[in-house]
């Protein structure tokens, strides 16, 4: 489970622990705020998690984002 504490940047790839039913299991994030804005990297899905839901849901990181295009 990812730390809540980590921070997150638009572009960060997070697996998550539940498979999306189209089969993928990554994830990118396209929005950060209240809510965590999540595109599956398989089949294009947009998603809008709350924060509390996505770090219990979130494995790991597969790649990381650009802190300063984020800023």
């Amino acid at each position: 489970m990812l730390e809540i504490h980590e921070k997150l940047y638009i572009g960060d790839v997070v697996e998550m622990r539940k498979q999306h039913p189209c089969g993928g299991w990554a994830w990118e994030v396209v929005r950060v705020g209240a809510d965590i804005g999540l595109a599956c990297c398989t089949c294009g899905r947009r998603v809008l998690l709350p924060r509390r839901k996505f770090a219990r849901g979130a494995k790991k990181f597969v790649k990381r984002g650009n802190p300063a295009a984020s800023e």
